[in-house]
Parts: C-alpha cells; sequence; structure tokens
C-alpha cells in the first residue's frame, strides 16, 4: 500500500512537471531540429565564398611602411600581399584596429562604397546583385554581426548580408537568410534572445533540471507499470 502510494504521488508530480517543462522541452526539440536541417557550413555562408588564390608579390617588389612618431600603439602583426592588383600592407595593433598601407608608405583610407562593391562581387557568388549598402561604425554595428569592427554591409537581391571590413577590406562575415533563421532557434535553445550568447543562466538551467526530473519520474513509472503488468499476467 506504501508503494502504492508513493507512486500515485510521483504519478502527480510528473503530471505537473510535464505541464510545466512541456513547451520549453517542444521549443527545444523544434530548435535543435531546425539547427540541424542544414550543414554548419552552409549555415555560415561558406558555400557562398569563391576560392581567390593569394598572389605571390612581385621579386623586385619595394615596401616602406613606417609607424608616425607619435604613434604608440603596440603592433600584433604585420602582413603583406596582392590584392585586386595592388599590394597592401597590414598593420594589426593589439587593441583591435587595423592600418593599410600602400608600398610607398602612404596610409590608405577607409573603404570606400565602390571598392566594399568590388570585393563582395569578386568573393561571394552571386555578390554582383547588390539591393543596397550602409557603412556601420564599431560601436553601432547591425545585430547579425555582432563584432565591435567598423564595416559596410553590403545586402545582395537573395537577401544575404555581407560584412566587409572598412579598415580590413576583408569579408569578414556572411549572414544569409537560413542564417538569420538559425540565430533565432538559437536564442530560443538557449533562452537568451537578447544577447543570444549566454549558455549559462538560470532559467535555462532550471527548466532542465526540471525536465531531468520529469523524465526520471516518468523512467520509474514506466519500469512500475511494467512490472505491474509482467506480475499480474503471471
Amino acid at each position: 500500500m506504501g508503494n502504492q502510494s508513493v507512486m500515485q504521488r510521483f504519478a502527480k508530480w510528473h503530471i505537473w512537471l510535464g505541464w510545466l517543462v512541456g513547451f520549453p522541452i517542444l521549443m527545444w526539440t523544434v530548435t535543435g531540429l531546425v539547427m540541424v536541417i542544414k550543414p554548419i557550413e552552409e549555415v555560415r555562408g561558406n558555400h557562398l565564398r569563391k576560392e581567390v588564390p593569394e598572389r605571390a608579390l612581385p621579386a623586385d617588389t619595394q615596401i616602406a611602411v613606417s609607424l608616425p612618431a607619435e604613434s604608440t600603439k603596440p603592433v600584433r602583426s604585420v602582413t603583406t600581399q596582392v590584392e585586386s592588383g595592388e599590394t597592401i600592407t597590414r598593420i594589426a595593433y593589439m587593441d583591435g584596429t587595423i592600418a593599410r598601407f600602400r608600398p610607398d608608405g602612404s596610409t590608405m583610407g577607409p573603404l570606400s562604397d565602390v571598392e566594399a562593391r568590388l570585393i563582395v562581387a569578386a568573393g561571394i557568388e552571386g555578390g554582383d546583385k547588390v539591393a543596397r549598402t550602409e557603412r556601420f561604425e564599431a560601436a553601432n554595428v547591425p545585430f547579425d554581426f555582432r563584432r565591435p569592427v567598423p564595416v559596410w554591409q553590403v545586402v545582395l537581391e537573395d537577401g544575404t548580408h555581407v560584412y566587409v571590413g572598412t579598415e580590413t577590406g576583408r569579408i569578414e562575415a556572411v549572414r544569409t537568410r537560413w542564417w538569420r533563421v538559425f540565430d533565432i532557434a538559437w536564442g530560443l535553445h538557449i533562452m537568451d534572445l537578447q544577447t543570444r550568447e549566454d549558455t549559462s543562466h538560470p532559467i535555462l538551467i532550471l527548466f532542465a533540471i526540471l525536465s531531468v526530473i520529469g523524465a526520471m519520474f516518468g523512467s520509474i513509472l514506466m519500469f512500475r507499470r511494467r512490472k505491474a503488468r509482467v506480475g499480474g499476467a503471471t
């Protein structure tokens, strides 16, 4: 009689927990399905990037780059390569900023709208079909970019957003329509639609614990009922 009372209590708790965590479990299952429908490489837009081989510097290339005398920023790296027929030297500083220089040492200004369009046309499949462009500063980038880097947003006719760094002169990110669907699903999956980065917060942990407890109660009840049926049959 005592065991039956305990099982009845487990059954009641299981029902209440089912009502409480049923929606989160369904949401986790649906969003998980959305996130695995397509390969992550396609979600990230890697399939749209063209293979652009790096050109070696001519043997007689002479480069003279000097930092301003008043510059005290620590340098992280210096790279030189040929891009769009022009030799460009990049100096990346430890604070995340980047400066571009021509072979004669003159500084290149921020990337223009036309240059951003040309980079996208050369590096992205269908990149010549541009709907609009917009420039964003590092402190005010679009939500689907979420990196403190000044960029040009090049919006293609198919809805793809290509982000080109105004300082780097490179494609920093590709955001397809499916990427944005994936991003919403990810935010729902981790229950963080605001930043979509916090995978360990009290609400998520609470519902995960309740779901585990509910699953344990269900497993116990299923085992007990199966045992009772087998005992009754014999």
